[in-house]
């Protein structure tokens, strides 16, 4: 015994039995929605082959991975984008600052360095000592600045007046190190800011639309299951209708 195909798609517009296909009605919003709008004539009690259902659920999961991956692509551009901008190139302290030292910014970096040092105080404090025990005590007859010691006071006001300069230069190369330093950080923050920004786009972009997708895709997949499986049933029982016959006949012909 043949079943009947009474219904006819709307997709494909073959005849089928109503086993091998869904009418609108059964369908989800979303899906049932994309058939109306792609066929004008398309209503709830439309009928649809199993087929042509399974190829729009195929070009609709198709639709959102594409989707998806277009989305993940811009994202990953736009920071790639931004990661090309010179804003985020660190630069190298020891290339900027040590390699384009002067004669003279050396020596004024050993001047600094030696001037804030005890070898500094301790060497300056043993030739003052020196300097008057031969002017007062007159050692070997060499008297050459008596007290109040005029010439070293004159030495003295020299070396304030030639040292200050000097470390001031030091410092002022600091003070542009550290501004390098400052650019860097800033640079460093700018990238980090920028880094976490496009992370939490791309969560949001999973939270509020991939995993949504991959439910609708996930769901997609279970009624395409269950419908292979009630047609593998009811292709079965019809089989058994069928065979049911031809085994009364069988058994009545060897009785």
């Amino acid at each position: 015994m043949s079943v009947k195909k009474t219904q006819s798609c709307i997709i494909c517009h073959k005849r089928f039995s109503p086993i091998e296909g869904l009418f609108l009605r059964d369908l989800n919003d979303s899906l049932k929605q994309e058939i109306i709008d792609k066929n004008d004539f398309a209503k709830s009690s439309s009928f649809v082959c199993l087929r042509d259902l399974q190829i729009i659920r195929l070009s609709k999961m198709q639709h959102i991975i594409d989707k998806d991956l277009e989305m993940d692509q811009k994202m990953n551009d736009e920071f790639q984008k931004e990661l090309s901008k010179n804003t985020y190139v660190i630069r190298n302290l020891n290339d900027t600052i040590h390699g384009e030292l002067t004669r003279g910014q050396k020596l004024s970096d050993a001047v600094a360095r030696f001037g804030g040092s005890w070898g500094f105080i301790i060497s300056f404090i043993v030739i003052l000592i020196v300097w008057m025990a031969f002017n007062v005590v007159h050692f070997l007859g060499i008297n050459f600045d008596p007290y109040p010691f005029i010439l070293l006071n004159l030495f003295l006001s020299c070396i304030a007046a030639i040292q200050a300069p000097i470390i001031m230069m030091s410092q002022n190369r600091q003070a542009q190190r550290d501004r390098f330093d400052a650019e860097n950080d800033y640079r460093t923050n700018t990238k980090s800011e920028m880094e976490i920004r496009i992370l939490h786009e791309k969560i949001d972009q999973l939270n509020e639309v991939q995993w949504p997708h991959l439910l609708d895709i996930q769901k997609m997949q279970v009624e395409v299951l269950s419908e292979l499986e009630n047609e593998i049933q009811s292709n079965r029982a019809e089989q058994e209708r069928s065979n049911n016959p031809q085994h009364r006949r069988h058994r009545n012909r060897n009785q």
